[in-house]
């Protein structure tokens, strides 16, 4: 018997096949499966999906025998991965000076061996696609075209693996960003809000007691002062807004009141000179209604305040198709610039203009509207024009 060499580039190989987590691995049906179909095309007893491990030959699928490891050093798939050809093939293991008095020869009668290497992209043989049988044997062409060519679909099914698991750790290590964030987000804006309201009060207190000694411009950097930390004050809780609008999508999906929603927002916005108009009838819809509840606060609020007639009027329709609730929220407002109106969903963009009240947005609102719409599997879109309106349209997934 000869053991099998070592590739040239054994290291960078062994690197390769751990980067495709699949060593000590349970079976998976879908090698299963190939390794079925090859044995009974070939009409071999044993088929096996093997990888090569340092000292081990690792089977992934094994279709015949009942062990899912073997020493590298008796291997078969060891020489087979040397091989430059798309196939290995000894067909009388027992007149072969590499094999003739390899155990699993001797022990397992395994006479006939054919093993196709498992090649990626970069050229490194992570281990075989290969049957043994116990007599010797000659394999016809088109055995030989399918044994390759499903070798290649095994080596497509470990890409998928590799790709799944990266975008799982990814996944993970985003969820653990987005936590850090807001931990972060959430320890600045209560260390901030104390210094910031004794700022706030202290130029009150300045405007209330010293008032008189104050000249003309002394009067402005107050109000200067007091101005922007309101501001200040609207980001931070903007901020904590949009960390904590991922803990309403952790609510549960419950058969809700669509107009009983309608009514909340009357509750919570609507004054005597604004005017809301909205389906009447009471449709039962099953969604998250606290998450659904903030996007239509932001986007009502949103037409009440960036609007300068002294009656703002704002209407929303409901529809519904097979797979998703659809939405959508119209004003008569000062509209919204075409160029703008491509990134005012990005965190800290606005249109630029000041509300009724003479402020300006903090960028934060919609970017939280889109964020809860995407993770509640719908999309949002708008349509407006200037000193006319605008019209959101987003869908919730049902």
């Amino acid at each position: 018997m000869i053991p099998p060499k070592k590739p040239y580039n054994e290291q960078q190989r062994l690197k390769e096949v751990k980067s495709y987590s699949l060593l000590d691995t349970l079976p998976e049906q879908e090698y299963d499966d190939i390794t079925e179909l090859i044995a009974s095309l070939c009409d071999t007893p044993i088929s096996l999906v093997t990888l090569l491990d340092a000292d081990r030959n690792f089977l992934k699928s094994h279709h015949g025998v009942p062990f899912n490891e073997s020493p590298r050093e008796i291997s078969f798939c060891g020489h087979a991965i040397l091989e430059p050809e798309d196939l290995f093939v000894v067909e009388d293991a027992r007149v072969d000076h590499r094999f003739a008095d390899n155990p699993i020869v001797k022990e397992h009668n395994a006479i006939f061996y054919a093993g196709a290497p498992l090649r990626t992209q970069n050229g490194f043989p992570l281990g075989t696609l290969c049957i043994f049988d116990t007599k010797p044997r000659q394999l016809t062409e088109k055995q030989k075209t399918i044994i390759v060519a499903m070798a290649k679909q095994v080596v497509k099914l470990f890409e998928l693996h590799r790709n799944n698991k990266l975008l799982e750790n990814n996944k993970v290590l985003l969820e653990l960003r987005n936590q850090d964030l807001k931990n972060f987000a959430g320890l600045v804006s209560h260390d901030l809000k104390s210094p910031l309201g004794t700022i706030t009060s202290l130029a009150k207190l300045l405007r209330e007691e010293y008032n008189l000694k104050f000249d003309e411009t002394g009067i402005q950097y107050l109000d200067y002062i007091e101005e922007s930390s309101l501001t200040l004050n609207k980001y931070i809780d903007g901020m904590l807004g949009y960390y904590k609008s991922d803990d309403l999508l952790s609510q549960r999906k419950q058969e809700t009141s669509l107009l009983s929603i309608y009514e909340e927002i009357e509750d919570i916005l609507f004054v005597d000179n604004a005017e809301f108009k909205h389906p009447k009838e009471d449709t039962t819809i099953t969604v998250n209604k606290p998450a659904l509840l903030q996007i239509f606060i932001n986007l009502v609020g949103n037409a009440l305040k960036y609007n300068h007639h002294q009656v703002p009027f704002v209407t929303s329709t409901f529809s519904e198709t097979e797979t998703h609730y659809k939405f959508t929220v119209g004003d008569n407002g000062i509209g919204i610039d075409e160029e703008k109106q491509k990134v005012i969903f990005q965190l800290f963009k606005t249109a630029g203009e000041k509300d009724r009240h003479g402020e300006k947005g903090s960028g934060i609102g919609l970017a939280t509207v889109l964020n809860l719409v995407t993770k509640l599997g719908g999309t949002i879109s708008l349509d407006s024009e200037l000193q006319k309106g605008t019209t959101f349209t987003f869908t919730v997934k049902k």
